[in-house]
């Protein structure tokens, strides 16, 4: 059974993309069989409707849709702002986007949504987007959750990291709930965090202007930021090995890789680790570095 990766940096990695996803479909040998790409998301700079992280994307959106048509990938446009109101659903910017996304190729186009008022707003101007739920409502209550996956509005929901080991209870979802669970696989957040929602509230914040403060982060590594071989120790960490054997025999099917605000180098260590197979990941790195248009750091 194939899984689905859905891929970080829709506008961020537009140009490592580009070399990409080439590489994927013209050497399909390299990668493993098994995987395909759900989705790539993102948004962005200066977007109102954006949440998670700040955008810093300066892709130009019509490339980035010809792109995504041309490979026939669906995009993802991650407008999860926890904070929005009324006035702020008139935004030329964002509503542009949703105009130029909607229908853009034989792949449908989705939005990651954190705001039910948001929701309603697309679905009835833009019906022909599919919905995700995003993380940002950290849902860490197992009961909280299935009720998200029980909502018609939404074909995935991503649950907090943290529920990615309750195996009891994720196995006994039914059949059709394991098909929207989308696992956040390589979080490097601090585990015993309490102030998760109240980070991405100060994105949201961010986004719409209104602070420019940065939220403290209290976890006793914040200072290293991100880096993989931490998220790997993390104990919601989702590795290839779990995936292969422990994920998708019970079913679940799509797996969510995190990272629009690290650097393109760090991106392709993520393609690499999860989607590439070992004896050619040289290859694939050597493919990668060697074009000259990258800026990889």
């Amino acid at each position: 059974m194939n899984v689905f990766y859905h891929l970080p940096g829709l506008f961020e990695f537009y140009d490592l993309y580009k070399a990409f996803l080439p590489l994927f479909r013209e050497h399909r040998e390299y990668f493993y069989e098994w995987c395909e790409i759900g989705s790539i998301y993102g948004a962005p700079s200066d977007c109102l409707w954006g949440g998670g992280r700040v955008g810093f994307g300066d892709a130009e959106p019509g490339e980035v849709a010809a792109l995504m048509k041309k490979y026939c990938i669906s995009a993802r446009l991650t407008f999860s702002n926890s904070l929005l109101r009324e006035e702020h659903l008139a935004d030329k910017k964002c509503n542009a986007l949703c105009a130029l996304f909607e229908k853009n190729g034989e792949a449908p186009s989705g939005i990651i949504v954190h705001s039910d008022l948001l929701l309603d707003y697309i679905r009835a101007k833009y019906p022909g987007f599919y919905f995700v739920s995003s993380t940002t409502k950290v849902l860490t209550d197992f009961d909280q959750f299935e009720k998200e996956l029980n909502r018609d509005d939404f074909r995935y929901v991503v649950p907090d990291f943290r529920l990615n080991k309750q195996f009891a209870k994720l196995n006994a979802l039914t059949a059709a709930q394991k098909q929207k669970v989308e696992f956040l696989c390589n979080e490097c957040c601090w585990f015993g965090c309490h102030e998760r929602k109240k980070c991405y509230e100060n994105v949201s914040l961010k986004n719409l202007g209104e602070t420019q403060d940065d939220h403290v982060c209290a976890s006793p590594n914040a200072g290293r930021g991100y880096r993989f071989s931490d998220a790997m120790k993390n104990p919601g960490f989702i590795g290839i090995e779990d995936i292969q054997n422990v994920y998708a025999p019970q079913g679940f099917r799509h797996f969510k890789i995190e990272g629009r605000s690290l650097g393109s180098a760090l991106i392709l260590e993520f393609l690499l680790y999860y989607m590439t197979k070992p004896e050619y990941q040289l290859q694939v790195r050597e493919e990668i570095y060697l074009d000259s248009a990258l800026d990889l750091f």
